[in-house]
């Protein structure tokens, strides 16, 4: 009978042991192993080392502190139970609040369960197709890299007729009208000279 609460005392201590280890590698990066000592002495030094961590973390001590005034607030009530902070009027009242939205839900549970699956002929049908869409799509996209390149000769190729057929036919033009007003000036002085003799 000693020797099973003397395990279960161990057990319990190593566990604590391990727990305040994860915390202290957790917090600080390290964590130190003690040498098998006696259950006293075990006892007496996790609770040093939990002391300590309590004075190093002030969020912990207060939480022990709120823990041991009020350990309810601790341990959820079962989901059975109603929480004992509200009043009755208050529960009935987020009931009612809710309870337009549970025919919604009970329809469209109901919907979902009279939707039919599939037939999976329709989906092999489709995963044998996988590989016909990969190659129809490997087509699409050197379609769209050979469109981008006719694009672009097409715009070079306007570029060039541009600049050389329609700015070529604007500059013989000019010119051409150019050597007309030459040639109606001289015309003119011509005239005028001849008036003038």
């Amino acid at each position: 009978m000693e020797s099973a609460i003397d395990d279960t005392t161990l057990s319990t201590i190593s566990l604590l042991e391990g727990r305040l280890l994860r915390i202290e590698h957790l917090l600080y990066g390290n964590s130190t192993t003690q040498a098998t000592t006696s259950a006293l002495r075990g006892i007496q030094d996790l609770e040093h080392r939990f002391s300590k961590l309590l004075q190093h973390i002030r969020v912990y001590g207060e939480l022990l502190k709120l823990y041991q005034s009020n350990p309810t607030l601790f341990q959820p009530p079962p989901p059975s139970q109603p929480p004992p902070e509200l009043s009755l009027e208050a529960l009935r009242a987020i009931v009612l609040s809710a309870a337009s939205s549970y025919p919604a839900t009970a329809s469209a549970l109901t919907a979902i369960s009279d939707t039919p699956i599939p037939d999976p002929a329709h989906s092999a049908g489709l995963a044998a197709l996988l590989t016909r869409m990969k190659g129809i799509e490997a087509t699409q996209l050197a379609q769209t890299t050979e469109i981008a390149e006719l694009r672009t000769r097409s715009e070079a190729a306007v570029r060039q007729w541009y600049k050389q057929d329609v700015m070529g036919y604007s500059d013989f033009v000019a010119g051409v009208e150019g050597r007309i007003e030459w040639i109606e000036r001289t015309v003119r002085r011509a005239e005028k000279t001849k008036e003038d003799i």
